[in-house]
């Protein structure tokens, strides 16, 4: 028997009650007064911390998007962040110790590496023994969580590394001298580099002979390779651009803060799978995925945010659920995704 489906209005009328259950319950612990503060929250500084958290959702997200166009699925976005995360702070570590010393590019280069590595394995696991990709993806995911906080423990006898250096704020001249909103033109490297990123990705996929091969190997992959393009190396390339690009979010998480945290979820937590979330809500395009992405950092920011507000007793576990009732409201609005034709089918090129 088919399963009674969820209208879209009902599914906004669902979502609406769950964020208004929220905001009430916010309203009654601040004392019926907290509106009033909350419109003073959202400045020139927020919008900047907003961004600043976008990075590694939004890298993984487009990351996402190379591999799954192609035709194989990348779950493990998740595990990637943590291998460049934990990668970067290991790497300065290590390198403050040696004659080249901690060079912060140097390890943001060397997690970028390790991350697409780690992808690389997980190519050949899928494309080569054909494995099932969400299971690979999934073991991706549970052996960084396991290895990072390992490896912690072994170099620094705890799951949390000491403090190591930071990225130095870069600003832009004369843009960052503008009244009001010139604090959002002095960012660290990894924020520009995504506001490099999305156009670039969102060109080399829908501007480019190699987009279109992209596009064909998970849409159509027989007539890719019946045109002469090697379907095997098309998706090889996607899915280490997704090592690349999860290499440079958690890379870029890292050494934001100048340190690894290996407890929990580690540092990453959760934003694979929201990344993941945000390139099916912008429908694999980059431009849609970085929007979706900051959606949810800004979500993430306004909750810390609401969380310093003296005076007011807010129920932190309200505020914290916050980012996922905003998930089903906007994929209520958004509704079904169309995924790439042949994602998750391995392709042969002997049959």
């Amino acid at each position: 028997m088919k399963a009674p489906s969820v209208t879209r209005r009902q599914g906004l009328l669902i979502g609406g009650i769950l964020f208004g259950l929220i905001t009430l319950g916010l309203l009654i612990d601040g004392g019926g007064q907290l509106i009033g503060d909350v419109a003073g929250v959202f400045s020139v500084s927020y919008l900047a911390s907003a961004i600043r958290l976008t990075v590694p959702i939004a890298f993984a997200a487009m990351g996402g998007i190379f591999a799954e166009k192609t035709g194989v699925i990348n779950i493990g976005l998740e595990g990637l962040l943590i291998i460049g995360a934990f990668g970067a702070v290991a790497s300065l570590y290590a390198l403050s110790a040696t004659p080249i010393g901690a060079n912060i590019w140097l390890a943001f280069v060397l997690a970028i590496v390790a991350s697409t590595i780690v992808a690389l394995l997980f190519a050949i696991v899928c494309i080569e023994f054909k494995a099932d990709q969400i299971i690979a993806g999934l073991a991706v995911w549970l052996i960084a969580l396991g290895f990072a906080p390992f490896a912690s423990i072994i170099i620094w006898r705890r799951t949390s590394s000491p403090s190591v250096g930071t990225f130095s704020t870069i600003s832009i001249p004369g843009l960052s001298a503008l009244p009001s909103i010139g604090p959002l033109f002095e960012a660290t490297p990894p924020v520009f580099l995504l506001a490099l990123a999305v156009p670039f990705s969102w060109y080399l996929l829908n501007r480019t002979t190699f987009g279109m091969w992209i596009e064909a190997s998970g849409e159509d992959p027989k007539s890719l390779d019946t045109a002469g393009v090697d379907v095997r190396k098309v998706r090889y390339a996607g899915v280490l651009l997704s090592g690349v690009y999860c290499g440079i979010g958690g890379a870029g998480l890292a050494l934001n803060t100048g340190q690894f945290v290996g407890s929990g979820d580690t540092m990453i937590d959760g934003r694979g799978w929201i990344g993941l979330t945000a390139y099916l809500i912008g429908n694999y395009n980059p431009v849609g995925a970085f929007l979706a992405s900051f959606l949810f950092a800004g979500l993430e920011a306004l909750q810390l945010q609401l969380q310093q507000i003296a005076g007011y007793d807010v129920s932190s576990t309200l505020v914290g659920i916050i980012p996922y009732v905003a998930v089903l409201i906007v994929l209520t609005f958004v509704g079904r995704t169309r995924m790439p034709s042949a994602a998750g089918e391995h392709y042969d090129s002997d049959e």
